[in-house]
Protein backbone atom coordinates (compact mmCIF):
# COMPACT_ATOMS: atom_id res chain seq x y z
CA UNK A 1 0.00 0.00 0.00
CA UNK A 2 1.27 3.29 -0.85
CA UNK A 3 1.97 6.01 1.60
CA UNK A 4 -0.51 8.48 0.46
CA UNK A 5 -3.52 5.73 0.82
CA UNK A 6 -2.01 5.01 4.11
CA UNK A 7 -2.21 8.58 5.47
CA UNK A 8 -5.91 8.47 3.84
CA UNK A 9 -6.42 5.44 5.81
CA UNK A 10 -5.24 7.29 9.36
CA UNK A 11 -7.22 10.05 8.63
CA UNK A 12 -10.16 8.67 8.25
CA UNK A 13 -9.62 6.32 11.28
CA UNK A 14 -8.78 9.24 13.02
CA UNK A 15 -12.30 11.35 12.11
CA UNK A 16 -14.26 8.01 12.98
CA UNK A 17 -12.58 7.77 16.74
CA UNK A 18 -13.73 11.38 17.36
CA UNK A 19 -17.35 11.24 15.93
CA UNK A 20 -17.50 8.04 18.21
CA UNK A 21 -16.44 10.24 21.61
CA UNK A 22 -18.83 13.38 20.41
CA UNK A 23 -16.11 15.40 19.49
CA UNK A 24 -17.26 18.83 18.83
CA UNK A 25 -15.86 20.80 16.06
CA UNK A 26 -14.14 24.20 16.84
CA UNK A 27 -16.82 26.69 17.57
CA UNK A 28 -16.45 30.01 15.54
CA UNK A 29 -14.60 32.70 16.51
CA UNK A 30 -17.90 35.09 15.22
CA UNK A 31 -19.62 33.26 18.00
CA UNK A 32 -21.61 35.06 20.25
CA UNK A 33 -19.88 34.77 23.69
CA UNK A 34 -23.00 32.65 25.21
CA UNK A 35 -26.55 31.05 24.21
CA UNK A 36 -28.92 33.97 25.50
CA UNK A 37 -31.44 33.21 28.11
CA UNK A 38 -34.88 31.91 26.55
CA UNK A 39 -37.70 33.15 27.92
CA UNK A 40 -40.51 30.89 28.48
CA UNK A 41 -43.36 30.82 26.02
CA UNK A 42 -46.56 30.37 27.56
CA UNK A 43 -48.29 27.11 25.83
CA UNK A 44 -45.11 25.92 24.37
CA UNK A 45 -42.96 22.68 25.53
CA UNK A 46 -40.06 21.51 24.26
CA UNK A 47 -37.99 18.41 24.55
CA UNK A 48 -35.16 16.48 22.76
CA UNK A 49 -33.73 12.98 22.32
CA UNK A 50 -31.09 10.88 20.29
CA UNK A 51 -32.47 8.92 18.30
CA UNK A 52 -29.48 7.67 16.02
CA UNK A 53 -30.81 9.17 12.44
CA UNK A 54 -26.60 9.44 11.38
CA UNK A 55 -24.26 9.17 14.66
CA UNK A 56 -24.90 7.10 17.87
CA UNK A 57 -25.10 9.10 20.91
CA UNK A 58 -25.72 12.65 19.33
CA UNK A 59 -29.07 14.47 20.18
CA UNK A 60 -30.85 14.59 17.11
CA UNK A 61 -34.89 15.13 17.47
CA UNK A 62 -36.34 17.74 18.87
CA UNK A 63 -39.67 18.52 19.55
CA UNK A 64 -42.01 20.93 20.07
CA UNK A 65 -45.84 20.78 21.07
CA UNK A 66 -48.16 24.28 21.06
CA UNK A 67 -51.33 24.65 22.72
CA UNK A 68 -54.48 24.64 21.62
CA UNK A 69 -56.06 27.66 19.98
CA UNK A 70 -52.59 28.30 18.36
CA UNK A 71 -51.56 29.74 15.09
CA UNK A 72 -48.98 29.20 12.86
CA UNK A 73 -46.88 31.12 10.00
CA UNK A 74 -44.50 29.67 7.63
CA UNK A 75 -41.94 30.89 5.05
CA UNK A 76 -40.12 27.69 2.53
CA UNK A 77 -37.85 27.00 -0.13
CA UNK A 78 -38.78 27.59 -3.53
CA UNK A 79 -36.15 25.21 -4.63
CA UNK A 80 -37.56 22.96 -7.32
CA UNK A 81 -35.77 20.17 -5.54
CA UNK A 82 -37.26 20.88 -1.79
CA UNK A 83 -37.71 17.69 0.39
CA UNK A 84 -40.80 16.21 1.40
CA UNK A 85 -41.02 18.04 4.57
CA UNK A 86 -41.28 21.01 2.88
CA UNK A 87 -43.99 20.07 0.60
CA UNK A 88 -46.33 18.76 3.76
CA UNK A 89 -45.71 21.43 5.46
CA UNK A 90 -46.84 23.75 2.84
CA UNK A 91 -49.76 21.71 1.91
CA UNK A 92 -51.07 21.94 5.69
CA UNK A 93 -49.69 25.82 7.29
CA UNK A 94 -53.04 27.20 6.33
CA UNK A 95 -54.93 25.01 8.74
CA UNK A 96 -57.04 26.91 10.85
CA UNK A 97 -58.20 23.62 13.32
CA UNK A 98 -58.68 25.28 16.65
CA UNK A 99 -56.30 22.04 17.86
CA UNK A 100 -52.80 22.57 19.12
CA UNK A 101 -49.76 21.81 16.60
CA UNK A 102 -46.77 19.82 16.63
CA UNK A 103 -43.38 20.33 15.42
CA UNK A 104 -40.58 17.47 14.93
CA UNK A 105 -36.86 17.82 13.73
CA UNK A 106 -34.52 15.40 13.31
CA UNK A 107 -30.72 16.41 11.85
CA UNK A 108 -28.42 14.33 10.22
CA UNK A 109 -30.19 13.17 7.43
CA UNK A 110 -32.41 16.32 5.24
CA UNK A 111 -34.48 13.18 3.45
CA UNK A 112 -34.76 15.00 0.25
CA UNK A 113 -34.50 13.73 -2.99
CA UNK A 114 -35.43 10.34 -1.43
CA UNK A 115 -38.61 9.53 -3.94
CA UNK A 116 -41.51 7.91 -2.66
CA UNK A 117 -40.08 6.26 0.62
CA UNK A 118 -39.15 9.27 1.49
CA UNK A 119 -42.85 10.66 1.24
CA UNK A 120 -43.40 8.01 3.37
CA UNK A 121 -41.18 8.48 5.74
CA UNK A 122 -42.62 11.78 6.34
CA UNK A 123 -46.22 10.28 6.44
CA UNK A 124 -45.15 8.03 9.00
CA UNK A 125 -43.64 10.01 11.40
CA UNK A 126 -46.39 12.66 11.54
CA UNK A 127 -49.00 10.26 11.78
CA UNK A 128 -46.99 8.30 14.98
CA UNK A 129 -46.78 11.77 16.43
CA UNK A 130 -50.73 12.82 15.62
CA UNK A 131 -51.25 9.80 17.23
CA UNK A 132 -48.54 9.86 20.49
CA UNK A 133 -49.64 13.73 21.14
CA UNK A 134 -53.51 13.08 20.47
CA UNK A 135 -53.67 15.95 17.17
CA UNK A 136 -54.86 15.72 14.06
CA UNK A 137 -52.14 14.88 11.58
CA UNK A 138 -52.81 17.75 9.70
CA UNK A 139 -51.23 19.44 12.54
CA UNK A 140 -48.06 18.02 12.93
CA UNK A 141 -45.40 19.55 10.72
CA UNK A 142 -41.85 18.11 10.54
CA UNK A 143 -38.36 19.07 9.07
CA UNK A 144 -34.69 17.26 8.62
CA UNK A 145 -31.54 18.40 8.08
CA UNK A 146 -28.53 16.67 6.87
CA UNK A 147 -27.37 14.84 4.22
CA UNK A 148 -29.00 14.65 0.76
CA UNK A 149 -30.31 11.67 -1.68
CA UNK A 150 -30.01 8.94 1.74
CA UNK A 151 -33.19 7.54 3.04
CA UNK A 152 -34.53 8.64 6.20
CA UNK A 153 -34.38 5.63 9.29
CA UNK A 154 -38.13 7.31 10.69
CA UNK A 155 -38.42 4.09 12.43
CA UNK A 156 -35.50 5.67 14.85
CA UNK A 157 -37.43 8.43 15.07
CA UNK A 158 -40.84 7.04 16.19
CA UNK A 159 -39.18 4.91 18.39
CA UNK A 160 -38.18 8.00 20.60
CA UNK A 161 -41.89 10.00 20.43
CA UNK A 162 -42.70 8.32 23.64
CA UNK A 163 -39.99 9.19 25.54
CA UNK A 164 -40.14 12.80 23.96
CA UNK A 165 -43.77 13.24 24.61
CA UNK A 166 -42.84 12.26 28.53
CA UNK A 167 -39.83 14.88 28.62
CA UNK A 168 -41.67 18.01 27.11
CA UNK A 169 -40.96 21.17 29.00
CA UNK A 170 -41.61 24.57 28.77
CA UNK A 171 -37.95 25.13 29.64
CA UNK A 172 -36.29 22.98 27.35
CA UNK A 173 -36.24 25.23 24.42
CA UNK A 174 -31.93 25.68 24.10
CA UNK A 175 -32.20 21.60 23.79
CA UNK A 176 -33.91 21.41 21.29
CA UNK A 177 -31.49 24.29 19.65
CA UNK A 178 -28.80 21.82 20.17
CA UNK A 179 -31.17 19.02 18.51
CA UNK A 180 -31.19 20.36 15.14
CA UNK A 181 -27.45 20.94 14.79
CA UNK A 182 -25.24 19.52 11.96
CA UNK A 183 -21.98 21.28 11.25
CA UNK A 184 -23.12 23.81 13.14
CA UNK A 185 -20.47 25.04 15.60
CA UNK A 186 -22.70 26.52 18.32
CA UNK A 187 -26.49 26.53 18.90
CA UNK A 188 -28.29 29.65 17.60
CA UNK A 189 -30.95 31.66 19.98
CA UNK A 190 -32.67 34.98 19.98
CA UNK A 191 -34.98 36.57 22.26
CA UNK A 192 -37.49 39.76 22.85
CA UNK A 193 -39.98 40.90 24.79
CA UNK A 194 -42.11 43.31 23.64
CA UNK A 195 -45.23 45.27 25.90
CA UNK A 196 -48.81 45.01 23.84
CA UNK A 197 -51.15 47.24 25.84
CA UNK A 198 -49.08 47.38 28.87
CA UNK A 199 -48.53 43.88 28.84
CA UNK A 200 -45.01 41.61 27.93
CA UNK A 201 -45.05 39.68 25.50
CA UNK A 202 -42.40 37.13 24.92
CA UNK A 203 -40.60 35.88 21.90
CA UNK A 204 -37.94 32.61 21.50
CA UNK A 205 -36.37 31.62 18.42
CA UNK A 206 -33.86 28.93 17.58
CA UNK A 207 -32.24 28.31 14.54
CA UNK A 208 -29.56 26.12 12.79
CA UNK A 209 -27.65 26.48 9.23
CA UNK A 210 -23.77 26.40 8.54
CA UNK A 211 -23.55 26.13 5.11
CA UNK A 212 -25.44 25.61 2.07
CA UNK A 213 -26.71 29.08 2.99
CA UNK A 214 -28.51 31.41 0.38
CA UNK A 215 -32.08 31.67 0.99
CA UNK A 216 -34.93 32.03 -1.14
CA UNK A 217 -37.34 32.82 1.73
CA UNK A 218 -35.44 31.50 5.42
CA UNK A 219 -32.75 29.83 6.30
CA UNK A 220 -31.76 25.81 6.52
CA UNK A 221 -34.18 25.46 10.06
CA UNK A 222 -35.71 28.49 11.86
CA UNK A 223 -38.23 27.88 14.96
CA UNK A 224 -39.59 30.65 16.63
CA UNK A 225 -42.63 31.23 19.47
CA UNK A 226 -44.21 33.69 21.30
CA UNK A 227 -46.84 33.94 23.73
CA UNK A 228 -48.88 36.61 21.59
CA UNK A 229 -52.79 36.93 21.05
CA UNK A 230 -52.30 37.43 17.43
CA UNK A 231 -54.54 36.66 13.89
CA UNK A 232 -52.59 34.20 11.69
CA UNK A 233 -53.26 36.69 8.63
CA UNK A 234 -51.66 39.25 9.94
CA UNK A 235 -48.97 37.04 11.58
CA UNK A 236 -48.46 35.56 8.02
CA UNK A 237 -48.10 39.01 6.63
CA UNK A 238 -45.77 39.88 9.09
CA UNK A 239 -43.42 36.85 8.95
CA UNK A 240 -43.21 37.07 4.78
CA UNK A 241 -41.82 40.69 4.52
CA UNK A 242 -39.61 40.07 8.03
CA UNK A 243 -37.87 37.23 6.42
CA UNK A 244 -37.35 38.88 3.09
CA UNK A 245 -35.41 41.73 4.90
CA UNK A 246 -33.78 39.27 7.21
CA UNK A 247 -32.98 35.50 6.51
CA UNK A 248 -33.35 36.35 2.62
CA UNK A 249 -30.63 39.17 2.92
CA UNK A 250 -27.75 36.28 4.04
CA UNK A 251 -25.24 34.25 2.20
CA UNK A 252 -22.24 31.65 3.33
CA UNK A 253 -21.77 30.00 -0.05
CA UNK A 254 -24.60 31.13 -2.52
CA UNK A 255 -25.96 27.90 -2.28
CA UNK A 256 -29.77 27.05 -1.34
CA UNK A 257 -30.68 24.28 0.57
CA UNK A 258 -33.41 21.61 -0.31
CA UNK A 259 -34.94 22.13 3.67
CA UNK A 260 -35.09 25.67 4.37
CA UNK A 261 -37.76 26.27 6.56
CA UNK A 262 -38.86 29.01 8.59
CA UNK A 263 -41.90 28.41 11.25
CA UNK A 264 -43.75 30.95 13.83
CA UNK A 265 -45.99 29.62 16.31
CA UNK A 266 -47.92 32.05 18.24
CA UNK A 267 -49.98 30.45 21.47
CA UNK A 268 -52.06 33.05 22.32
CA UNK A 269 -51.60 32.38 25.62
CA UNK A 270 -50.65 36.09 26.73
CA UNK A 271 -53.47 38.31 28.26
CA UNK A 272 -52.26 41.19 25.93
CA UNK A 273 -54.89 42.65 23.60
CA UNK A 274 -55.00 40.57 20.10
CA UNK A 275 -53.02 41.61 16.99
CA UNK A 276 -55.64 42.26 14.51
CA UNK A 277 -53.96 44.80 12.34
CA UNK A 278 -50.37 44.68 11.02
CA UNK A 279 -50.32 48.84 10.66
CA UNK A 280 -51.63 49.18 14.45
CA UNK A 281 -49.32 50.43 17.08
CA UNK A 282 -49.77 46.63 18.85
CA UNK A 283 -48.99 45.45 14.74
CA UNK A 284 -45.97 47.61 14.25
CA UNK A 285 -44.97 47.23 18.28
CA UNK A 286 -44.85 43.19 18.07
CA UNK A 287 -43.24 43.37 14.33
CA UNK A 288 -40.38 45.90 15.39
CA UNK A 289 -39.65 42.92 17.91
CA UNK A 290 -40.26 39.56 16.22
CA UNK A 291 -37.79 41.50 13.13
CA UNK A 292 -35.35 41.97 15.88
CA UNK A 293 -35.28 38.01 16.83
CA UNK A 294 -35.31 37.14 12.96
CA UNK A 295 -32.18 39.60 12.33
CA UNK A 296 -30.11 37.99 15.56
CA UNK A 297 -31.17 34.47 14.40
CA UNK A 298 -29.96 35.25 10.54
CA UNK A 299 -26.79 37.09 12.28
CA UNK A 300 -25.95 34.02 13.87
CA UNK A 301 -26.05 31.70 10.59
CA UNK A 302 -23.58 33.87 8.58
CA UNK A 303 -21.25 33.95 12.31
CA UNK A 304 -21.40 30.25 12.00
CA UNK A 305 -20.21 30.17 8.55
CA UNK A 306 -18.61 26.91 7.61
CA UNK A 307 -14.63 28.48 8.28
CA UNK A 308 -16.28 31.93 8.46
CA UNK A 309 -13.74 33.82 10.42
CA UNK A 310 -14.79 37.77 9.20
CA UNK A 311 -19.01 38.67 9.04
CA UNK A 312 -19.43 41.10 6.38
CA UNK A 313 -22.07 43.79 5.85
CA UNK A 314 -22.63 44.44 2.21
CA UNK A 315 -24.53 47.96 2.24
CA UNK A 316 -25.39 49.31 -1.61
CA UNK A 317 -26.86 52.53 -1.75
CA UNK A 318 -27.55 54.95 -4.54
CA UNK A 319 -28.43 52.28 -6.94
CA UNK A 320 -31.71 53.19 -9.89
CA UNK A 321 -33.68 50.53 -7.71
CA UNK A 322 -33.83 48.65 -4.61
CA UNK A 323 -33.90 45.68 -7.04
CA UNK A 324 -30.86 46.38 -8.14
CA UNK A 325 -28.94 47.54 -5.04
CA UNK A 326 -29.72 43.82 -4.38
CA UNK A 327 -28.20 42.39 -6.99
CA UNK A 328 -25.08 44.57 -6.82
CA UNK A 329 -25.15 43.24 -2.83
CA UNK A 330 -25.38 39.81 -3.73
CA UNK A 331 -22.67 39.74 -6.29
CA UNK A 332 -20.36 41.37 -3.63
CA UNK A 333 -21.50 38.94 -0.91
CA UNK A 334 -21.70 35.81 -3.21
CA UNK A 335 -17.75 36.60 -5.01
CA UNK A 336 -15.35 33.86 -4.08
CA UNK A 337 -12.58 36.61 -4.99
CA UNK A 338 -13.96 39.14 -2.64
CA UNK A 339 -14.48 36.43 0.15
CA UNK A 340 -11.14 35.50 0.13
CA UNK A 341 -9.84 38.36 -0.12
CA UNK A 342 -11.34 38.73 3.50
CA UNK A 343 -9.97 35.67 4.86
CA UNK A 344 -6.95 37.01 3.57
CA UNK A 345 -7.08 40.31 5.06
CA UNK A 346 -6.32 41.96 1.80
CA UNK A 347 -7.74 45.25 0.80
CA UNK A 348 -8.39 44.29 -2.51
CA UNK A 349 -11.29 46.76 -3.96
CA UNK A 350 -10.69 45.81 -7.81
CA UNK A 351 -12.98 42.56 -6.56
CA UNK A 352 -15.47 45.00 -5.43
CA UNK A 353 -15.52 46.94 -8.77
CA UNK A 354 -15.49 43.75 -10.46
CA UNK A 355 -18.54 42.12 -8.46
CA UNK A 356 -20.74 45.63 -9.14
CA UNK A 357 -19.92 44.97 -12.67
CA UNK A 358 -20.68 41.56 -13.24
CA UNK A 359 -24.03 42.10 -11.31
CA UNK A 360 -26.28 43.34 -14.34
CA UNK A 361 -27.48 46.08 -12.41
CA UNK A 362 -26.94 49.31 -14.28
CA UNK A 363 -24.07 51.16 -12.78
CA UNK A 364 -21.83 54.25 -14.25
CA UNK A 365 -18.04 53.38 -13.32
CA UNK A 366 -17.49 57.02 -13.32
CA UNK A 367 -20.40 58.02 -10.57
CA UNK A 368 -19.57 54.67 -8.40
CA UNK A 369 -17.56 54.92 -4.74
CA UNK A 370 -16.30 52.45 -2.26
CA UNK A 371 -15.76 52.30 1.16
CA UNK A 372 -14.16 50.15 3.63
CA UNK A 373 -16.20 50.63 6.64
CA UNK A 374 -15.11 54.39 7.61
CA UNK A 375 -12.42 54.87 4.21
CA UNK A 376 -13.05 55.92 1.57
CA UNK A 377 -11.43 53.81 -1.16
CA UNK A 378 -12.72 54.56 -4.63
CA UNK A 379 -14.20 57.81 -6.01
CA UNK A 380 -15.80 58.84 -9.83
CA UNK A 381 -13.74 55.82 -11.27
CA UNK A 382 -10.97 55.74 -9.68
CA UNK A 383 -8.89 55.08 -6.32
CA UNK A 384 -9.17 58.08 -3.74
CA UNK A 385 -6.67 60.49 -3.19
CA UNK A 386 -7.00 60.16 0.55
CA UNK A 387 -6.63 56.56 0.16
CA UNK A 388 -3.80 54.96 1.22
CA UNK A 389 -3.19 50.96 1.23
CA UNK A 390 -1.99 50.77 4.81
CA UNK A 391 -4.86 51.68 5.89
CA UNK A 392 -7.16 49.32 4.44
CA UNK A 393 -5.13 47.05 5.09
CA UNK A 394 -5.46 48.02 8.91
CA UNK A 395 -9.19 48.18 8.53
CA UNK A 396 -9.66 44.76 6.87
CA UNK A 397 -7.98 42.71 9.99
CA UNK A 398 -11.32 43.60 12.00
CA UNK A 399 -13.55 40.48 12.78
CA UNK A 400 -16.69 42.63 11.47
CA UNK A 401 -15.96 44.20 8.03
CA UNK A 402 -18.55 47.06 6.17
CA UNK A 403 -17.92 47.03 2.61
CA UNK A 404 -20.15 50.33 1.40
CA UNK A 405 -20.91 50.64 -2.17
CA UNK A 406 -22.91 53.97 -3.42
CA UNK A 407 -23.64 54.05 -7.12
CA UNK A 408 -24.81 57.81 -7.53
CA UNK A 409 -27.57 57.10 -9.63
CA UNK A 410 -30.77 56.97 -7.66
CA UNK A 411 -32.00 55.83 -4.23
CA UNK A 412 -32.10 52.32 -4.23
CA UNK A 413 -30.48 50.45 -1.20
CA UNK A 414 -30.18 46.93 0.17
CA UNK A 415 -28.05 45.61 3.10
CA UNK A 416 -26.95 41.89 2.38
CA UNK A 417 -24.75 39.87 4.81
CA UNK A 418 -21.54 37.22 4.75
CA UNK A 419 -18.59 35.70 5.61
CA UNK A 420 -15.11 35.43 4.36
CA UNK A 421 -14.53 31.58 2.28
CA UNK A 422 -11.34 29.88 4.16
CA UNK A 423 -9.93 26.80 3.55
CA UNK A 424 -11.66 25.35 6.50
CA UNK A 425 -14.69 25.93 4.95
CA UNK A 426 -13.02 23.37 1.96
CA UNK A 427 -12.12 20.94 4.88
CA UNK A 428 -15.58 20.78 6.42
CA UNK A 429 -17.33 20.37 3.07
CA UNK A 430 -14.87 17.90 1.30
CA UNK A 431 -15.11 15.71 4.52
CA UNK A 432 -18.93 15.90 4.99
CA UNK A 433 -20.07 12.43 4.10
CA UNK A 434 -16.45 10.94 5.21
Amino acid sequence: MGAKKKLKRKIKSLKAKLRKKGAAPAVSPLAPAAFPDLPVIRGARFASASAGVRYKGRTDVMLALLAPGSVLAGSFTRSATRAPSVFNAQRKIGDTAADGAAILVNSGNANAFTGAEGVAAVQSICEAVAQTLGLPESRVFTASTGVIGELLPHERITAVLDQLAAELSEASLPDAARAIMTTDTFPKGAAATVEIGGVPVQIAGIAKGSGMIAPDMATMLVYIFTDARITRPVLESMVTRLTDKTFNCITVDSDTSTSDMLLVGATCQSEAPLIELDNSPAGVAFAQALGEVMRDLAHQVVRDGEGATKFIEVVVSGARSDADARRVAFAIANSPLVKTAAAGEDPNWGRIVMAVGKSGAEADRDRLSIRLGPHLVAYQGQVARSYSEEVGAAYMKNAEIVIGVDLRLGVGAATVWTCDLTNRYIEINADYRS
